[in-house]
């Protein structure tokens, strides 16, 4: 019945989805039963009498025998299941069948188990029988408090059940040695964590009847290998044995501990508490080989008699921690199997040459030498000099070199290992194994394998096999992987892993476990011979195991009474390939005596196959030891009637029964799912056949024959692209088989969802087989390729699908390695027919025609690049051969070139040759044999214009050369601009990228990497940054070869803008490091210089020299000259004002310079308060000039050198006599006078003599920053108000507080030099005046500055009108308003009140010092007199004194003025309170009220405070009240000085 199906692609009808079918047996007459449910079935698992079936909804039902029912019913036939009633209210996701129990997993992790309980396997207990569904707690006791674990898988066996923990551990319960636990206590009720798989990620766990399964992935690979013990750690036994016959010497490390396990001792470290058992047998395996079409396997029971179990020997092992009742009986068998020879039968001499003749030609054998290297000493030393003498005739150390260590190891393990974390050991107990995992092997790890361990080595040189021989002499190289190491990183946890392992433990009486004998595992052990084999399934029987591979293979080993195994191959106890020859199994279900297939039809509709024991018709089942007279299979058989059941999606079997889950094909959806899987899995044993035949031998080839160093790198890289394609191949293969088996929905397919990896993996492997391609890899291989495949390589044809005859050998294998594109448009083709299920409209068939699109656009731009490739190949056959070993690259590719004279260069010679070859990353302009490469990242082209000249010509723009091309037409012309744009504009973008969406012309600014070769600037300097049309301009960075390194921006090919520039010193080990400005290349602005010597400069430059004003440091205070220079520069010389400060001398120079010497005025002063104030000429003092000691001793006169008086002048003393004449010599050492002394008069006054210091000018504030300022938005217009005052006063506190504002930048340039200026040696009092006078100049030009900024502002002095009052008012009320609000900027304007706020807490310190260094004496007498008076208390004032004690705590001299005021009102507000309203308070009261407030106040240099504030105060408030308050400090000062206390 048709249904309406979802827009997911599933049906609603039960009918139609997982529809169960059920049947026994393998006969014609069969015809399978459908068991009817309301719901799709999703699961089934069967037991030996009984089945469990899960339905869609998560509801459980169970048909069959029941002995655990309480009910009546004890029995329900299977097509007519009963519900599981427990279960309701819980959704199960899976579920479990043992042989007489059950289980089912809940979608929160939770187990419920019930049937039969006598073991345990139940895990509840004092119950025998456990009749419905009851939960089993599984509970991790080694966290405080035990926390629940929870589970994503359940197994079960007879007697025991395993669950699969979402963190990929096992837990185990139930009775016997196949739960994997080291416990002698039985059943254990409890599921308890299976130790020796922690650390390790098991991916799924089966149980047979008495053993386990575990599917686990490989660990990542090891950094290092521990080396091997000779002797097994347990029983003293050696692991390698070595027989000397006649003629040669059998070496052999097989070698078996009793019962196949080892037992660690007590004191050893192992699994937490419990003893480690680990196996270290390493069975002989065999080499699959193909053989008339059919899959063999190769071991060493086909050769020797030896393979039996009756006449393996086997080993001992004791140990104190046994889980054996009786230590002493073990130790007593131990040494009974100790006297028992080990040795077993030796194959016939030539057993060497039989294996190495029986494998495919060209895959040669390979053993491994992790264990060999100490064998030979060994041997040597046992068998005498004759082996010594044959090892040295047959280079066996060669040999020896050349099988890599690693790839398998011996077999053993020592007797403990260190406890750490789980993966460390789990890392060891994985080298203990005896081999790697093949997934992380080499190229020749799976060759190896089935390989036997024994080598024998013959005792003549003659007896050696030739090939042996030819092996034995290779050079050893490196090992190139075909499996990629760690699987696709880009996967993720997307796709199943293929790097697996199995491991199994239990009984093993059958060979069920794998290990190649019939002993029981105590603890799971890795079955060797599955590590390579990317197992990615196992199913367990009652008595045998199955394994399914990723290349849809089927492993069999164990009981093979009835056929289950698919073969009749001796001995069964070693994984051997069921014979399904040809077909594609992806399907396996494993039952007492018998196996189930599901496997690829040729219509991709699934075909079953049976194999092992036929059920006889209306005949109960039968025990399994009474199978005489039962027919069986003697290799699987075709089940005739499954093409009847619909698409089959899972198989499954037990007891006697099989079920298979069928969907039926509505609309085409399933048929389209099934058939994407099968192409799938079809296409990977493509590609894997060609890498085992193909890829290796070739790989051997390319070793063996000198490819080229080139060659053999390409070739290296070939073989890892195509192993990761085939691995990402076969990840993607069991992902959809996987999905098949569950949701079979197109939803979470990886190839939608994640495409890029798919994409990416393609387009990597097409670029490698490309360049291979390019580089003439594949023609250079031809010739020993055809060698080894001979004249008629068939399987070559075969595999690479070509029909054509008498193709030539290299052709055929691009072909072969171009064959997997053909996959992407399979890929477009089913993800098509997926979508046409499914309405246009809907999102689904726009998301599937997406990934459709995808992949049929990567096939066509892979298709284009292989004809790039072909294309470039052919061309270079056809190249000079000179410059093709310069020219040919892996990833360079042809696109056009003018060798039939279709393009040719401007006003060349007549007989020149010019021939241009345009690749995708170059364009070469090649001459006779000189040829030049333009690289295409900086290359521009432009079409000129033919209306004037007629011509086709393009112009071609590089850094350095410009030159002009004409096409023989317009056509050719529009060809090249065309080809030459997209070729630039792909190796911009990359050339990775495909056609669609290209710009028309590449972008004219780029950024790209050039080395110059011509420039005689740039020559051989690597430019990497931004470019405009050929020339460097924006970001960049430049390298020279001497080491200089640019960074910074360019502008017309030339350093313009910020930079940063170092250059090494040529004789210092330092590099100077310039980070400034530049214009046209060169250093001009402001910048910053650090020398190599130490120096740095910090100002201005022009043309790469100090020029404008600059400050230089030379040294540190603790070197050997230190000094500072701030000043004007012209031309890298110091010209101009400057100052300079030796550190050394502790002089200070300010004045004029020139050619960076003292030229002209200047003044010095000395740390010794020694002052010079004069002329200067060629850096000395010449001419006339004033000097001052610090007592006052004042000369003005001649000098001629420094501090060296010559010359007529006047020495005037301390006490006002003085000399006038002629004085020689320095100052400071003796002076001869020439002159007369004078006595001025007595009675002359001397406080009008002040000091003989002329009033200088030293501003440094220079007009031309009138020119730098940014320009700024004239939001004042009309005449300047108050508000528009205070808005103008705001914004330059803001600017001038901001560095980067030219405002600020200026602030702080000017108080950096003032600084430099007056502190340190310039802290002299002689100084005070110029510091104040350059303190009024910077406030009268910045004033200007401010002005210009904002023209509105009046004039100094200018007045600003009230807003609210009549002009007449005003004009009357101005003057006293403006002396009330004097200290606030007002109504007038003045430099003083609106910058000084600004600058002066800025230049406070050095100024206020020199105050006090002036007022030193006379603060001395007021501080004296101030304490002297203070010690008569009066109580009454104190109050007053909290005031004008904050005069030295402000900057300006209105703030100082302003907390005069205040002062003066508290004094009066107080005064008045106590007095009558009428009083009039007048100054003459007011004075000695203030007088005793000051003493009190105790005010620290309070004549520094008052000369501050009289030489800095605004001219405006001198007279108003203000002025008159400080009249009043300034007396009270005085008279404080001079008061007369007795």
């Amino acid at each position: 019945m048709e249904s309406q199906r979802k827009s997911s692609g599933e049906e609603d009808s039960s009918g139609e989805r997982g529809s169960l079918h059920t049947w026994k047996g393998y006969s014609y007459s069969v015809t399978p039963e459908r068991v009817l449910l309301s719901r799709p079935v999703l699961q089934a698992a069967l037991g030996t009498r009984h089945g469990v079936l899960l339905v869609e909804g998560g509801q459980v039902y169970s048909f069959g025998e029941f002995p655990w029912k309480q009910s009546q019913v004890l029995e329900v036939g299977p097509l007519k299941p009963v519900l599981e009633s427990a279960l309701s209210g819980q959704r199960v996701v899976a579920v479990a069948a043992g042989s007489f129990h059950s289980g089912a997993l809940t979608e929160d992790g939770g187990v419920h188990m019930w049937g039969e309980n006598s073991f345990g396997q139940c895990g509840l207990s004092s119950l025998t029988v456990v009749p419905n569904p009851t939960p089993v707690a599984v509970m991790d006791p080694d966290t405080s408090p035990p926390h629940t674990i929870r589970v994503l898988e359940l197994a079960c066996g007879e007697q025991h059940s395993l669950a699969l923990s979402a963190q990929h551990e096992v837990w185990a319960w139930g009775s016997g040695c196949q739960l994997g636990l080291v416990t002698t206590i039985f059943p254990v009720w409890k599921p308890q964590k299976v130790e020796h798989l922690v650390g390790r990620h098991v991916l799924q766990v089966a149980c047979g009847a008495f053993h386990s399964l575990a599917l686990v992935r490989c660990l990542p690979p090891q950094e290092s290998r521990r080396p091997l013990p000779d002797k097994c750690g347990q029983c003293n036994q050696l692991l390698y044995t070595m027989t000397d016959k006649e003629d040669h010497v059998i070496i052999s490390d097989s070698h078996y501990c009793p019962l196949g396990v080892e037992l660690l001792a007590e004191g050893e470290a192992g699994l937490g508490p419990h003893p480690s058992i680990t196996e270290h047998t390493d069975y002989e395996r065999g080499r699959t080989v193909a053989q008339n079409g059919e899959v063999l396997t190769t071991t060493d029971a086909d050769i020797s008699a030896s393979g039996t179990d009756s006449d393996r020997g086997v080993g001992g092992a004791g140990s104190r921690n046994s889980p054996y009742p009786d230590d002493q009986a073990v130790k007593e068998y131990l040494k009974k199997l100790s006297d028992t020879s080990l040795a077993e039968e030796t194959p016939p001499a030539d057993s060497l040459d039989l294996l190495t003749s029986d494998l495919i030609p060209g895959v040669m054998p390979v053993t491994t030498s992790s264990a060999l290297n100490n064998l030979v000493s060994s041997c040597a030393s046992a068998v005498g000099e004759r082996v010594v003498s044959t090892y040295e005739a047959l280079s066996l150390k060669k040999m020896i070199n050349y099988y890599y260590p690693g790839i398998g190891g011996v077999a053993g393990v020592p007797g403990g290992f260190p406890g750490g974390p789980a993966e460390v050991r789990v890392r060891l107990e994985e080298s203990m194994q005896g081999k790697k995992s093949c997934s992380t092997g080499d190229i020749r790890e799976e060759e190896a394998e089935g390989l036997s361990r024994r080598l024998s080595l013959p005792g003549l040189l003659s007896q050696v096999s030739p090939r042996l021989l030819r092996r034995a002499s290779r050079p050893r190289v490196r090992a190139v992987p075909l499996t990629p190491v760690g699987g696709l990183p880009e996967a993720g946890e997307l796709l199943p892993s293929l790097q697996t392992e199995v491991w199994s433990w239990g009984r093993g009486e059958e060979g069920q476990l794998g290990h190649g004998d019939n002993l029981p595992r105590l603890q799971p052990l890795c079955i060797k011979c599955l590590s390579s084999k990317e197992v990615v399934l196992v199913a367990a029987g009652a008595h045998h195991s199955l394994a399914l591979t990723a290349q849809s293979q089927v492993f069999s080993w164990g009981s093979n009474s009835s056929g289950q195994l698919g073969h009749m191959a001796s001995p069964t106890t070693i994984p051997r390939l069921a014979k399904v020859s040809g077909i594609r199994v992806w399907d396996v279900g494993a039952g007492a005596q018998h196996t189930l297939l599901l496997a690829d039809g040729d219509c991709y509709q699934p075909i079953l196959y049976y194999s092992g024991q036929q059920v006889r018709e209306g005949v109960q089942d039968t025990p399994q030891d009474q199978t005489e007279g039962y027919s069986y299979t003697q290799q699987p058989v075709l089940l005739p009637f499954c093409m009847n059941l619909g698409y089959v999606s899972g198989v499954f079997a037990g007891g006697q029964s099989c079920v298979a889950l069928a969907d039926r094909n509505v609309m085409g959806f399933i048929a389209s799912l099934h058939e994407l899987a099968a192409a799938e899995r079809k296409f990977y044993c493509k590609l894997s056949s060609v890498k085992n035949h193909i890829l290796r031998p070739l790989l051997d080839l390319g070793e063996n024959y000198s490819l080229g160093p080139a060659s053999t790198v390409l070739l290296r890289s070939l073989v890892r692209c195509y192993s990761r394609l085939c691995h990402l191949t076969g990840q993607h293969s069991a992902s959809l088989t996987a999905n098949l088996r569950r949701r079979r929905e197109f939803k979470s397919l990886v190839m939608l969802e994640h495409a890029s990896i798919f994409l990416d993996t393609y387009n990597e492997y097409c670029c490698s087989v490309g360049n291979f391609l390019v580089m003439g890899g594949f023609q250079a291989l031809a010739k020993p390729s055809l060698e080894f495949f001979g004249k008629c390589p068939e399987l070559l044809q075969r595999l690479a699908e070509s029909s054509e005859e008498n193709i030539p050998l290299s052709d055929l294998l691009v072909t072969l390695f171009y064959l997997p594109m053909r996959h992407l448009h399979e890929y477009g083709r089913l993800l098509l027919k997926l979508g046409t299920c499914f309405e246009v409209s809907s999102v689904d068939y726009q998301k599937l025609q997406d990934g459709c699109s995808k992949f049929e656009a990567l096939a066509l731009h892979l298709k284009r690049r292989r004809k790039e490739a072909e294309y470039t190949y052919h061309f270079w056959k056809s190249f000079p051969g000179k410059m093709t070993d310069s020219l040919r690259k892996p990833r360079r590719r042809l696109i056009c070139e003018s060798s039939n004279k279709a393009l040719t260069l401007q006003n060349s010679g007549r007989f020149s040759v010019n021939w241009f070859i345009l690749f995708n990353d170059a364009l070469v302009h090649a001459q006779f044999s000189t040829h030049h490469v333009f690289p295409l990242a900086t290359l521009w082209v432009e079409p000129i214009p033919e209306e004037n000249t007629g011509l086709h010509g393009l112009k071609l723009i590089s850094p350095e050369e410009t030159f002009t091309l004409l096409a023989c037409s317009s056509m050719e012309k529009a060809k090249w601009l065309r080809s030459i744009n997209q070729a630039v504009d792909q190796a911009m973008t990359g050339a990775g990228q495909s056609g669609a969406g290209q710009r028309v012309e590449p972008p004219i600014s780029r950024t790209a990497s050039y080395t110059f070769y011509k420039d005689s600037r740039l020559k051989e300097a690597t430019y990497e940054g931004r470019w405009l049309a050929g020339k460097p301009n924006g970001r960049g960075m430049v390298k020279w070869l001497d080491g200089r390194i640019y960074t910074g921006t360019f502008k017309n090919g030339l350093e313009d803008g910020f930079g940063d520039y170092v250059m090494p010193s040529k004789t210092l080990n330092l590099n100077d490091h310039y980070q400034g400005h530049w214009k046209e290349g060169k250093m001009h602005g402001i910048g910053t210089y650090k020398y190599a010597t130490g120096e740095l400069y910090e100002g201005s430059f022009q043309d790469n020299m100090r020029h404008g004003h600059g400050m230089l440091r030379s040294g540190t205070l603790n070197s050997s000259s230190p000094s500072v220079f701030i000043g004007q520069w012209v031309h890298d010389k110091k010209t101009g004002y400057g100052v300079f400060d030796d550190i050394t001398r502790g002089e200070k120079y300010m004045g004029m310079w020139q050619d960076d010497q003292r030229q002209g005025t200047g003044v010095i002063v000395t740390q010794f308060g020694l002052y010079y104030e004069g002329a200067f000429n060629n850096n000395k003092m010449q001419g006339t000039g004033v000097l001052l000691s610090e007592d006052n001793t004042t000369y003005e006169g001649e000098f001629s050198e420094d501090w060296t008086l010559n010359g007529k002048g006047v020495l005037t003393m301390p006490n006002g006599d003085y000399f006038e004449g002629s004085f020689t010599g320095e100052w400071g050492s003796g002076l001869k006078v020439t002159g007369s002394f004078f006595k001025p008069n007595l009675y002359d006054s001397d406080g009008d003599k002040g000091r003989a210091v002329p009033e200088m000018n030293l501003s440094r504030t220079q007009n031309r920053m009138l020119e730098s300022l940014e320009f700024i938005p004239q939001q004042h217009v009309g005449p300047v108000t108050m508000e528009k005052y205070d808005s103008i006063r705001r914004y330059l506190i803001k600017a001038c507080d901001m560095p980067l504002h030219p405002l600020g930048r200026l602030m702080e340039t000017l108080v950096a030099v003032y600084r430099m200026t007056y502190v340190g040696v310039g802290a002299n009092r002689r100084l005070l005046l110029q510091a104040v006078n350059e303190i009024m100049s910077y406030l009268a030009r910045i004033f200007q500055l401010v002005r210009f900024l904002f023209p509105d502002l009046p004039e100094e002095g200018g007045a600003i009108p009230e807003p609210s009052s009549d002009p007449q008012d005003k004009k009357d009320s101005n003057c006293a308003d403006t002396q009330l609000e004097s200290p606030k900027p007002g109504r007038v304007v003045s430099s003083s009140a609106l910058l000084l706020p600004v600058l002066l807490p800025r230049l406070y310190p050095p100024l206020f010092t020199l105050y006090a260094l002036e007022k030193e004496k006379e603060d001395d007498v007021y501080w004296e007199c101030v304490l002297r008076l203070n010690k008569q208390p009066d109580v009454a004032l104190l109050a007053f004194l909290g005031t004008v004690f904050f005069v030295s705590t402000t900057f300006t001299p209105s703030d100082k003025l302003q907390v005069i005021q205040l002062t003066f009102e508290e004094i009066t507000k107080e005064v008045m309170s106590s007095l009558e309203d009428n009083f009039l308070w007048s100054m003459d009261d007011l004075f000695p009220v203030f007088l005793y407030v000051v003493l009190r106040a105790r005010i620290r240099n309070l004549g520094s405070e008052v000369s501050l504030i009289e030489d800095l105060m605004d001219p405006c408030v001198q007279h108003g009240e203000h002025g008159i308050m400080f009249t009043t400090l300034k007396a009270c000062y005085y008279q404080i000085q001079h008061e007369k206390t007795t």
